[in-house]
């Protein structure tokens, strides 16, 4: 790498190193965010208005059962000056055939320390009066600037266009894994992930009408890098859109996936990783070899 593409922003280096978007989705089953105003630190949940020890529970909890937790923000100016506001929680499942979010506003953010974040994992909805399910997607925007400059310089107009055209479905999150994808976002309950996004508004549309867009798509969240591919692979090989179509499997070969139509029809995937180039994972950060991983759709026997 030059010494010109060391001094780029992370997002531009990436773009420039040819780093692919596809397989670079977190994986995580389920999502709970929850909505807290003010300033974000690089570690939002321990270094914002929320109590930092409560912030370290939600991450401990959350990671012990492969959840996601984010906290989420509406766009637009964070004085955290709501006296007695009661913060929304958004809690979404993802795996295709069990997809769901309930939304809502509890009494305090401390009220996630009697989620089940386990069944939550498997799939079960908690059964909370202040949480209803909704099939509203909703956007969010990775708009951290502490944590990664390109976030906040990238993503904020995307999620402040989004919000004009769905006010009440478009949020900004404080992490999404993958900064140097900037702009950044996750669709819930979907998990969807998309970079480098131009056009909120139209991500947000086409997941209404039951569509995934495959332009500058990450990958879902549900699956490993490895599976995230295999899917990919197949809905462009087979020219498939719809969301929540496709399932996918691990077998017994680590570079083999089984990836599942709803109608039956099943395709075999094999994946292998390259690694070429070098990119910054985030700003400021020193140059590391870009990974993609490569999937070819194996011939029916």
């Amino acid at each position: 790498m030059t010494q010109v593409e060391t001094a780029l922003p992370c997002s531009a280096a990436s773009l420039a190193a040819g780093e692919p978007l596809i397989g670079s989705a977190p994986q995580a089953v389920a999502w709970v965010a929850l909505e807290q105003d003010g300033p974000w630190g690089a570690r939002a949940f321990t270094s914002s208005h929320l109590d930092p020890v409560l912030g370290a529970e939600i991450e401990r909890r959350a990671a012990a059962a492969g959840v996601r937790p984010a906290l989420i923000r509406r766009p637009g100016r964070h004085a955290d000056d709501r006296t007695g506001h009661r913060p929304t929680v958004l809690v979404a499942h993802t795996r295709p055939g069990n997809v769901w979010l309930l939304a809502g506003r509890v009494a305090s953010p401390d009220r996630l320390l009697d989620l089940d974040w386990e069944a939550v994992a498997a799939g079960v909805r908690p059964d909370w009066p202040e949480l209803v399910p909704t099939s509203a997607e909703q956007l969010l925007v990775c708009t951290n600037g502490t944590r990664d400059a390109c976030c906040a310089v990238l993503g904020r107009p995307v999620a402040a266009h989004a919000a004009e055209a769905f006010p009440d479905r478009v949020w900004e999150v404080t992490h999404t894994s993958g900064h140097r994808f900037a702009p950044t976002t996750v669709l819930l309950p979907s998990g969807h992930l998309h970079g480098r996004v131009l056009d909120g508004v139209g991500l947000l549309e086409s997941s209404d009408a039951g569509r995934v867009t495959l332009d500058g798509w990450r990958g879902r969240s549900t699956w490993p890098p490895a599976g995230q591919v295999a899917e990919d692979v197949v809905r462009r090989a087979a020219g498939i859109t719809a969301r929540d179509a496709l399932g996918v499997a691990a077998t017994t070969d680590p570079e083999l996936w089984a990836v599942r139509h709803g109608d039956g029809r099943v395709w075999q995937v094999r994946t292998t990783t390259v690694v070429a180039g070098e990119r910054a994972e985030s700003c400021g950060k020193q140059p590391k070899p870009v990974s993609r991983i490569d999937g070819v759709v194996l011939p029916v026997r």
